[in-house]
């Protein structure tokens, strides 16, 4: 549910579950329109776990790629250091593999901060001494959770697959041992949680 609330599921604030997993608090989500007893959140289960619990979607950031920085210990440490420094939080990281002696490296950034953190990486091109800066806006990231992802091989190839059959293009990949979760175009947003529904049977 951590996962769910971070990524943008938009049901429950993460501070809220953060607090009740550490106080082992449950949680009930209620509705403010009737008196129905609402989901209760808890840490145990009695049934065998769902493979994938949720998806959830966030329209609100920007891919940041910084072009031709040295491939050299240290490169990644001044860069990301300068956007820290700035209190700009970072999620997805891609670096690639090196070549005449430079690297790319790309992130993701809450959309809001993406000029700012724009802003930092030019006041420090003396300091990283990279080629180039690209900020692409208009991108979303589409996310599935569950913990059976942990004992059930495939589940990634399977969300790639429901994407691809959805021609639906990927620009980055970030995984965990309950989450992967996918930058694609922000107007693919829709077709792609639909899809995520659809084949991991969540629609039902």
């Amino acid at each position: 549910m951590l996962d769910l609330a971070t990524l943008g599921a938009g049901v429950l604030h993460n501070r809220s579950v953060e607090m009740a997993k550490k106080y082992g608090v449950q949680l009930v989500v209620r509705s403010s329109l009737t008196n129905e007893e609402g989901t209760v959140l808890k840490e145990e289960v009695k049934v065998e776990r769902m493979l994938i619990s949720g998806v959830a979607s966030d329209k609100n950031c920007a891919k940041i790629s910084v072009v031709g920085l040295s491939d050299k210990p240290g490169t990644a440490f001044r860069l990301f250091d300068a956007l820290a420094s700035a209190n700009i939080n970072v999620d997805m990281i891609l670096q690639s593999v090196g070549r005449d002696n430079t690297q790319d490296i790309a992130f993701t950034v809450v959309g809001d901060y993406a000029d700012d953190a724009v802003k930092v990486i030019e006041d420090n091109k003396s300091r990283l001494k990279y080629q180039k800066l690209e900020c692409e806006k208009g991108v979303a990231k589409v996310s599935i959770v569950g913990a059976g992802m942990m004992s059930n091989p495939g589940v990634a190839a399977k969300m790639f697959e429901c994407l691809y059959n959805s021609n639906i293009n990927i620009k980055m990949i970030s995984t965990s041992e309950i989450r992967v979760t996918v930058l694609i175009d922000e107007k693919e947003v829709e077709k792609a949680v639909n899809a995520a529904h659809d084949i991991f049977g969540l629609a039902d």
